[in-house]
């Protein structure tokens, strides 16, 4: 397909376009002549992924091209290729191995880690952001008199392990690995407000149930 039609299927204009071939986001098409290129629906898949870090994540360009360059790199293995990925996101910052409450939270998450049997996990608790973002909102509830611990976790851990079943059920429908690490980004991205909208929705649910709407 010519430029103009790629505008047309992806809704983004032809400038835009232009401007994400120049940053190095959308790979360069086929050379028809010395005007004009063919592209294809790779960089349709592309472009809705691009569109949705930038208008959606509000991420910055240096760290979109950061995510497509661990997405494109297939010399790595799928787990590590799709954590570099998901890692180059924006992330929580590093704890205060100083505060009593954050040494606290890290004791508790990583009992919790043990209790679930997340070997895989805790191999991971040196490099992983989300280990060090559920150290942050346990050291943060611990601080305010909540003593949120592994026993409390747990119930939740379990959901989202049922939630990930399913994203990465869903990533494998699609054929290469490349789209479906593309998959899984783009689940970050459109899944966790979903996620988050449902809690709340399902709250709203709960209490009414049985507080009724007194």
């Amino acid at each position: 397909m010519r430029l103009a039609e790629l505008s047309a299927r992806s809704g983004v204009s032809t400038a835009t376009i232009k401007y994400y071939l120049r940053e190095g986001l959308l790979p360069p098409g086929r050379q028809v002549n010395t005007t004009t290129a063919d592209y294809d629906e790779e960089h349709l898949r592309r472009l809705r992924l691009v569109r949705a870090m930038i208008h959606v994540g509000r991420l910055p360009v240096a760290t979109v091209r950061e995510v497509l360059g661990h997405i494109d790199d297939d010399s790595l293995g799928r787990t590590i290729r799709l954590g570099a990925a998901l890692w180059a996101l924006p992330q929580a910052a590093e704890p205060d191995e100083e505060d009593e409450y954050v040494r606290a939270a890290r004791t508790e998450v990583d009992r919790l880690l043990a209790a679930l049997g997340w070997t895989n996990a805790q191999a991971l608790t040196t490099i992983s952001p989300s280990y060090r973002s559920l150290v942050l909102a346990v050291a943060a509830f611990r601080r305010l008199g909540y003593g949120w611990g592994a026993e409390l976790l747990a119930p939740y851990a379990q959901l989202m392990h049922r939630a990930a079943v399913l994203d990465l059920d869903f990533m494998e429908t699609h054929p290469s690995e490349t789209e479906q690490v593309e998959t899984a980004v783009l689940e970050t991205i459109l899944n966790e407000p979903v996620l988050q909208a449902l809690h709340r929705l399902a709250q709203e649910e709960e209490s009414a149930r049985r507080y009724g709407f007194e």
